[in-house]
């Protein structure tokens, strides 16, 4: 199982939100190359960045802080936060980025995702951020009337190689992760995509469960800033 430390950006500081909510925001840190380089330390080979501002407003203001990354580490980094356009797509595959997400753009705009699935392979995954059984855009301030397994079978059809889904609920909480949700996901749809968990991860045991359900990888957040979990001992376990 492929083991992701997350960093997400918020005007070029290292934060957590709690269920996705901007207003309950955690401050972790003020280098996020210093961060990147204690978990690369710990021995992760993934990173997984998320470029709050993007995701809000689809620019890029973080782009030079995971440039500093991709450049000051070995880590294979995926971006996600803001890809609305392929111009951003290419921008992160020039520096290095091991593939970007779309996310807000795959509701928005099928043709495009499509397309850039399509036209760059492997160095696109899309996000499903969702909330109870629907989907959440624009950074988790929106929800949709689509359905998670709407939204899945439409990627799988598009031939969309990595699905990154979020519970939202549970994202931040510390409360543990949904289970139920990643067993449904992997037995549906995991013959077709890489199914990557987040949100809620808090213990060995959790990471255990995914682990036996087959799931292609975790992302791991708060967890690792308030010390729940030691990185190194998740990668020795788990990582691949």
């Amino acid at each position: 199982m492929k083991i992701f430390p997350a960093i997400d950006l918020k005007d070029g500081q290292v934060v957590r939100l709690l269920k996705g909510d901007y207003n309950k925001m955690t401050v972790y840190g003020q280098n996020p190359l210093a961060v990147a380089k204690e978990f690369e330390a710990a021995g992760a080979e993934y990173l997984h960045v998320v470029d709050l501002d993007g995701a809000i407003d689809g620019d890029q203001p973080n782009f030079s802080a995971v440039a500093d990354i991709i450049e000051g580490t070995d880590l294979k980094v995926e971006i996600g936060g803001g890809i609305r356009n392929e111009e951003i797509i290419v921008d992160y595959a020039q520096i290095g980025a091991l593939r970007v997400i779309i996310g807000t753009m795959a509701i928005k705009d099928p043709e495009f995702t499509d397309r850039m699935i399509k036209k760059h392979s492997n160095s696109v995954a899309v996000g499903v951020d969702i909330t109870g059984v629907n989907v959440a855009i624009d950074g988790w301030t929106n929800v949709t009337d689509i359905t998670v397994d709407e939204m899945f079978q439409t990627l799988i059809d598009e031939g969309v190689s990595t699905i990154i889904c979020t519970d939202i609920a549970k994202d931040g909480a510390m409360e543990g992760t949904n289970l139920e949700l990643y067993r449904k996901l992997v037995k549906y749809y995991g013959g077709y995509a890489d199914i990557i968990a987040s949100g809620g991860i808090s213990s060995m045991d959790d990471l255990q469960a995914l682990a036996d359900l087959g799931v292609d990888g975790a992302i791991i957040g708060k967890a690792l800033y308030t010390g729940a979990l030691d990185l190194g001992e998740i990668i020795k376990k788990f990582g691949e």
